[in-house]
């Protein structure tokens, strides 16, 4: 238990300096790519958390987040917005036979594919609400989408690498 709560908050604090140090200073495509890697953090949660805790542990992390990076209440509402999506979304993509305990959502433990799908969706949810909040017009309604399409496919990839570089695959699997 103290193990996981560690290991959780050190990937919190290695993602978010990663987040602050390097990726909060790209400029790539003149904007229209800002990868947002730190909320790997929140897509590797475990399974068995109650929702009342993912949701303010997203709120938290956003708040961390927009104290870093001047912008008041931005990733924090969208953060939290991406964990009330993941309560809805665990459920639809859940196996028949449930989640094991102890399980985090890890691409050798669940499969390319669902981890592809759980991440997409929730990466896009967030980006999605993030820079229509950031833009809050309606009238650019299709620049903010291409914006947040292309940011979530960039921070995706970043997602997959560093999940491939990070997790060791698992052992006996067909």
């Amino acid at each position: 238990m103290i193990g996981t709560v560690l290991l959780n908050l050190m990937r919190f604090v290695l993602l978010l300096l990663l987040q602050v140090v390097v990726l909060d200073h790209l400029d790539v495509a003149n904007g229209y790519m800002v990868p947002y890697v730190y909320v790997l953090f929140l897509l590797m949660l475990p399974f068995e958390l109650p929702e009342w805790s993912t949701l303010l542990i997203g709120w938290a992390t956003g708040l961390v987040m927009d104290l870093f990076s001047s912008t008041p209440g931005m990733h924090m509402s969208a953060c939290t917005v991406m964990m009330f999506g993941r309560i809805h979304l665990l459920r639809l993509l859940a196996p028949r036979e449930g989640y094991e305990y102890g399980m985090r959502p890890t691409v050798p433990r669940m499969g390319l594919t669902w981890f592809i799908t759980y991440a997409g969706t929730l990466i896009l949810v967030h980006h999605l609400w993030l820079f229509t909040v950031e833009v809050f017009r309606f009238d650019r309604f299709l620049s903010t989408l291409l914006r947040a399409v292309l940011s979530g496919v960039f921070t995706l990839a970043l997602v997959l690498l560093v999940q491939f570089l990070t997790t060791r695959p698992e052992r006996g699997r067909s």
